[in-house]
């Protein structure tokens, strides 16, 4: 069996155990998480839109560049397992927490360049993918037209693929739920939300438009100030 082969076979028997595997379990072997990586740039995108309209170009030639460090990579791909649990047990607001936590904490880091950012949320994207079964790994022969069985070169793709029925029991779901609360917990906070001032409670009793103020009486002309003449007789 060739590099791509062995590649395969490791990717495959790692998603299926992280398939039933609880999110606490140890750290991935250098080999796996490498095999996550690779398939992780594979999809990387060229061109990355942000919400803002800001386009960030990636060079797919310049690979190295755009890689992160293997214990890097580890805790993205952590953070990527507890997203796919949660997505497995329906829990759509701890798992866009776990993401949001996830990438607050790089952006925050000010170690990577917008490119390395792109990645990392696109090795999280894999590893979502891949366990919940939204991806399938597929080896492809790459002879074209030689002899299949003198072991030709072959390639790993990725396929879409339909989502795999997955269970996930009361107690698996409260599990995930709590190791993302204490995952939260441990990065940086959101960031609060700008919420307008109420305006002031009024008095019980008091008009909603008190009445204006009497006007002050004008002052008194010179001629009302004069005293008034002595009465003729």
């Amino acid at each position: 069996m060739g590099r791509a082969g062995r590649s395969l076979a490791c990717a495959t028997f790692l998603v299926a155990s992280f398939a039933v595997m609880p999110a606490s379990a140890q750290d991935l072997s250098e080999k796996a998480t490498r095999a996550f990586m690779e398939y992780a740039w594979s999809l990387t995108p060229e061109a990355f839109t942000k919400p803002n309209g800001e386009t960030i170009q990636i060079d797919k030639t310049k690979r190295e560049e755009v890689m992160v460090p293997l214990d890097v990579a580890r805790d993205v791909i952590r953070a990527g397992r507890l997203s796919a649990h949660a997505q497995v047990c329906e829990l759509t607001q701890e798992q866009a927490d776990n993401h949001n936590s996830l990438m607050r904490r790089e952006t925050m880091s000010k170690k990577w360049t917008p490119q390395q950012l792109v990645y990392i949320n696109q090795l999280h994207l894999t590893v979502v993918m891949l366990l919940t079964g939204r991806v399938k790994l597929v080896e492809k022969d790459d002879d074209k037209g030689g002899d299949k069985d003198k072991g030709g070169d072959k390639d790993v793709v990725i396929e879409e693929g339909a989502k795999q029925a997955q269970t996930c029991t009361a107690e698996q779901k409260q599990k995930v739920k709590d190791l993302i609360t204490a995952y939260v917990k441990t990065g940086p906070a959101a960031p609060t939300p700008t919420v307008a001032a109420a305006p002031a409670p009024e008095s019980p009793g008091a008009s909603p438009n008190p009445p204006a103020s009497p006007a002050a009486p004008a002052p008194a002309t010179a001629a009302e100030k004069a005293p008034p003449a002595a009465a003729q007789k």
